[in-house]
């Protein structure tokens, strides 16, 4: 369990927050629209109102307690980028922001931000590739080329063991795990693994070599 402060809690900021309170982090929530803040009182341990950028408020928040804080400001980029700079100077352990464009995303790691998100680019590149072939159900980017796809397994693999197709020494692309019905089925796989009908598949590799063995 970790502890974390999250300032900025529009869309993407509650959504953030809905989800660290389902994986049972302790959070404190901060903005400066009282409203939003009632909102999200379920979801997290604590919340205070007021504003990131006025120095004295951000250090009566004692930021050198949480393991991260994350500057979830969408709608005004000026604040993010003082929020992200007033955090480490106080001393915060680690700081994450966010942001729409590479310019920003520049200045934010030179004023105090250790990584940087792009949640609508990420989104955007899911949903381009989730939805431009039948064949894949997720994506998880990884790094700039690799990835995790699931994909359904080709009808002319359907009964074959993984060591008779042999991707990874032909296409360089490695079978994770087999799921049926939306649940994993098989998360241990073996060359005797047999490929069902009717399933999915985890499998991971750079994108040009999915894209290539799959026919995406």
């Amino acid at each position: 369990m970790k502890t974390i402060l999250l300032i900025g809690l529009g869309r993407f900021g509650r959504h953030v927050a809905m989800k660290l309170h389902e994986l049972n982090h302790q959070v404190m929530a901060v903005d400066q629209d009282e409203e939003k803040v009632n909102r999200i009182l379920p979801y997290v341990t604590s919340a205070q109102i007021g504003d990131s950028t006025n120095e004295e408020f951000l250090a009566s928040l004692g930021v050198r307690n949480f393991d991260v804080c994350i500057v979830a400001i969408g709608d005004n980029f000026q604040s993010s980028l003082e929020t992200a700079s007033l955090l480490k100077e106080a001393g915060a352990k680690k700081v994450v922001a966010r942001a729409a464009r590479d310019i920003q995303a520049k200045f934010l790691l030179r004023n105090g931000a250790d990584e940087v998100v792009y949640p609508e680019r990420q989104i955007a590149v899911w949903t381009a590739i989730r939805y431009s072939s039948d064949n894949i159900s997720d994506y998880i980017a990884l790094g700039d080329d690799h990835a995790i796809f699931e994909i359904q397994v080709p009808d002319n693999w359907v009964g074959k063991t993984i060591g008779q197709l042999d991707v990874r020494k032909r296409h360089h692309v490695s079978i994770l795990a087999i799921k049926q019905n939306g649940h994993f089925a098989m998360t241990v796989i073996t060359p005797e693994t047999c490929l069902p009908a009717n399933s999915t598949m985890l499998v991971l590799g750079t994108n040009q070599n999915v894209q290539k063995c799959f026919h995406i």
